[in-house]
């Protein structure tokens, strides 16, 4: 109580944490806030006879006042987002995480930082209706790319007009959107649970991005024709993993791409003979791969 106490202190003087710049500080005053606020009835009851309805009622009063400030926040950069305008906001993450590094520093905290609770609030994906499949062998249990390492990747590719990025597993389509919004190239997402295609298809549909197609389809069976930068964060592994390689190697037979890759998948991927890293693989960071001139002589 006396900890509450003090926080709720230390939030009520800060007269600026309404302001503008104020986002990160808001979304760690309200993670710290949320730790004493109930999640059930039960034990609301347990903790108000604890701290007092008083002490409960203010604290949740400025929960919600912080989240107002912020869903405002959100919705303000959704209407750009609708009206074809990438916001300026997205902008200066993409600048700053690629140029000083972040995802780089940081390898070793959490993976997911406040960055991603604002991509949350702005996708506002819709919860799935469905339940997810049961994954098969060598598929790997899904998690969205941390934000501040889709924006590091987006600022150090380069992304024109001219490129078409691939997301194989793309799960509820956290790349291809966040490529389509921040940037001119076209983006599409591959990915077998349905469930998580529905969500992103609806999502791109909300923020009117015509550039992110989301396909329901296992990425061994995919045409790869048209993409020029592929994306995995490891979807899969193993016999999986080498069949899609593979095939990505047989593409780049006749054209340069591009592979980033991140999480335990980029060590097997660095190991290609056909592929080049661009820049210095770094623990915890986002590798960038481009494919060398290949000779062939006849199937593999």
């Amino acid at each position: 109580m006396n900890v509450l106490e003090a926080l709720m202190r230390e939030l009520q003087q800060d007269r600026s944490l309404d302001g503008p710049d104020r986002l990160r500080q808001r979304i760690d005053a309200l993670d710290r806030l949320e730790a004493y606020l109930p999640h059930g009835q039960d034990q609301a009851r347990d903790i108000e006879s604890t701290m007092g309805t008083s002490l409960h009622d203010r604290a949740s009063a400025m929960c919600a006042r912080l989240e107002a400030v912020n869903c405002k926040f959100y919705q303000a950069i959704r209407s750009e987002i609708q009206q074809g305008v990438t916001p300026r906001w997205l902008r200066e993450q993409v600048i700053g995480c690629s140029r000083d590094e972040g995802a780089s520093r940081r390898a070793h905290e959490d993976g997911y930082d406040y960055l991603d609770a604002v991509i949350a609030g702005v996708l506002q994906f819709e919860e799935p209706d469905a339940e997810i499949t049961e994954l098969a062998a060598e598929m790997v249990f899904y998690q969205p790319t941390p934000a501040r390492h889709v924006f590091d990747l987006i600022g150090r590719a380069a992304l024109t007009e001219r490129d078409v990025l691939v997301d194989l597993g793309s799960g509820l389509g956290h790349v291809p959107l966040l490529t389509s919004i921040c940037t001119d190239a076209r983006s599409i997402g591959i990915e077998r649970e349905p469930v998580y295609v529905d969500c992103a298809r609806r999502c791109a549909l909300a923020l009117n991005l015509p550039n992110a197609t989301f396909i329901r389809q296992d990425a061994r069976e995919a045409d790869f024709s048209c993409g020029t930068v592929f994306y995995l964060y490891t979807p899969f592994t193993g016999a999986i993993l080498r069949t899609v390689l593979d095939s990505l190697r047989r593409e780049a037979a006749g054209r340069e791409i591009r592979i980033c890759t991140y999480g335990p998948c980029t060590l097997i991927v660095a190991e290609e003979p056909w592929l080049q890293v661009v820049g210095t693989l770094k623990p915890g960071r986002a590798a960038l791969f481009r494919s060398l001139a290949i000779e062939t002589h006849g199937p593999r």
